[in-house]
């Protein structure tokens, strides 16, 4: 009997997409934590390689996975290397999805920044869709160079799981997009290190099916 997965094979019209973001690095740590942006880009953190292990085992005891994708950057080849490993894959880059530039923020916290900044802070938190991290990208500039990407693979592996490792901003504006909210909104949707969002892609429509999962983080640090 063929074994029983937490995630379903999807219907042959359809396409399944668990989009991931990458494990804990040392920057996400510290607190305050610190902006990495695309030009920060560590490896992940002694947490963050137990929470890639965890996802890595998590998803090859409960699905089929048949093209793992990540961001260029190190902390999320490194997540998406270790759940290749369980489903003998290779990760392949998509350089659209790399973290957003936040400029002149990058390696500073929230509360310096509102410090030396107050009036590009409001700004930006007011409407990150149109208004950018200071010298970097908006919401905006972010879901436009990513949504047609993933919408590329959506569309490319019909009958297929697919994983995609990218980021906390990447994964935000997109699952604001998919549930009709706007994309100003999207900071307030919780990314966990390794958290799993479930998308499926059918007929034509692209819904979302689970947020934020974080079962295989029982009794790991995050």
């Amino acid at each position: 009997m063929e074994k029983q997965h937490f995630i379903p094979r999807p219907e042959p019209d359809a396409t399944n997409l668990l989009l991931i973001r990458h494990g804990a690095t040392p920057p996400n740590e510290q607190r305050p934590y610190i902006l990495q942006g695309c030009g920060i880009n560590p490896s992940l953190s002694e947490s963050g390689q137990k929470q890639a292990q965890a996802l890595a085992t998590f998803l090859a005891e409960n699905c089929s996975i048949n093209h793992i994708y990540s961001s260029p950057m190190i902390r999320a080849k490194e997540t998406a290397q270790a759940v290749c490993a369980h489903f003998k894959l290779t990760p392949q880059e998509v350089a659209e999805i790399h973290e957003c530039d936040v400029g002149l923020w990058e390696g500073k916290s929230w509360d310096i920044i509102e410090q030396e900044s107050p009036a590009a802070y409001k700004a930006f938190m007011d409407d990150p869709y149109r208004n950018r991290y200071e010298g970097g990208e908006s919401y905006g500039d972010v879901f436009n160079r990513c949504e047609p990407a993933l919408r590329s693979l959506l569309e490319r592996h019909t009958g297929e799981t697919i994983a995609v490792v990218a980021h906390n901003v990447i994964n935000r504006v997109y699952l604001a997009s998919l549930l009709g909210l706007p994309i100003e909104k999207a900071k307030d949707i919780k990314q966990n290190n390794t958290g799993i969002n479930i998308i499926r892609h059918h007929a034509g429509e692209t819904k979302v099916v689970t947020m934020n999962a974080i079962f295989h983080l029982s009794g790991v640090p995050h």
